[in-house]
């Protein structure tokens, strides 16, 4: 798996968690008792395990060397190992990363060195999840790194047909988010999966169909997830979603494009209305008809006994829809027979 805009190692360690607690119920299972039976020497085990899959399966790039300790750091306290967190600018041409960079990465991926040669020989991860920088102020200008991409070139839409054709000319520049677009298609394997949060702009902005038909002819649209307008508050405002997508093999495309049409499938599409705060990032609860807060019990705390009356404490409801999201998604996912 591999976060390839990582900064703090936010998506890295929730990864790592998620597959730490599956890890836990196997050892668990295989021991024939639960973790709180656990000797030192099954701790011990298990800290091995966690570390070697942390070491061999999740990777982190990113160009500023204050978020990779960070994340580091993050991945130490969290997961009981850093996994792979490097630093370097992941759109430059491959034969301009770093020769530290290049080494660590191919022995991580036990690869050797010399196959990583340009942007063509990139296809090594299973899973992105990623959501990169994106701006008009931070566009990528040198023409080293756009001509590697198809979607820095400029594309020309055939009114009559709508169909958009690729040209030989580079943009004069390009926002990142676009680029990493096409970089992390080109770092996974056919059949591989990206999550990937994007500004809203691509998904709808007339002028950006080239990139729309760009994807849908290298991937299958799994899902499109539409964030509030607050989900990144109080840091950014910009309107963004989230795609899932999956990358076509080459027999896939060889085939849409011998038949002259696209494969039909569906496509799981949600909206998070409420994201549990608001612009200012001040948390939001749920209230009843009557505007008052909504208190559960909160079944953490410490629960209190007086005169043989049981007290838990109440805890409020964060006004949040995106927890929701994941669960229908997956219930969906199962319906369309889709394994992952």
């Amino acid at each position: 798996m591999l976060d390839s805009s990582c900064g703090t190692g936010g998506f890295l360690v929730n990864a790592m968690t998620y597959v730490m607690a599956d890890i836990e119920d196997e050892f668990s299972k295989a021991l024939g008792y639960g973790k709180e039976k656990w000797t030192k020497n099954d701790i011990l085990n298990f800290q091995e395990r966690v570390s070697e899959i942390a070491e061999t399966c999740y990777f982190g790039f990113d160009i500023n060397p204050v978020l990779v300790k960070a994340s580091k750091m993050n991945m130490v306290m969290n997961n009981d190992g850093s996994g792979n967190i490097l630093r370097e600018n992941s759109l430059l041409p491959p034969h301009e990363w770093s020769d530290e960079f290049r080494s660590k990465l191919a022995e991580a991926l036990r690869v050797d060195k010399t196959n990583i040669r340009n942007h063509e020989t990139l296809e090594f991860f299973d899973v992105i999840v990623t959501n990169p920088p994106f701006g008009s102020k931070i566009p990528i200008k040198d023409e080293t790194i756009l001509k590697q991409f198809e979607l820095a070139h400029i594309w020309e839409n055939n009114k009559k047909t709508g169909v958009w054709t690729k040209t030989d000319r580079l943009q004069s520049s390009v926002p990142p988010e676009i680029l990493f677009i096409e970089r992390c298609t080109q770092f996974l394997v056919p059949g591989g999966r990206m999550g990937i949060v994007l500004p809203d702009s691509i998904l709808g902005a007339p002028g950006l169909g080239y990139i729309r038909e760009w994807i849908i002819r290298n991937h299958k649209i799994i899902a499109s997830i539409d964030l509030h307008a607050d989900t990144f508050q109080p840091h950014n405002g910009t309107q963004t979603s989230v795609l899932f997508l999956q990358k076509k093999t080459q027999a896939e495309k060889d085939n849409e494009e011998k038949n002259g049409v696209m494969s039909d499938y569906n496509i799981f599409m949600a909206m998070a209305e409420k994201v549990g705060h608001d612009k200012r990032g001040n948390p939001l609860f749920k209230r009843d008809n009557e505007g008052n807060e909504i208190l559960v019990d909160d079944t953490d705390s410490v629960i209190t006994e007086e005169d043989s009356i049981v007290h838990a404490k109440k805890k409020k409801v964060a006004d949040d829809q995106t927890p929701d999201i994941p669960k229908i998604f997956k219930e969906w996912k199962k319906k369309e027979g889709i394994a992952w």
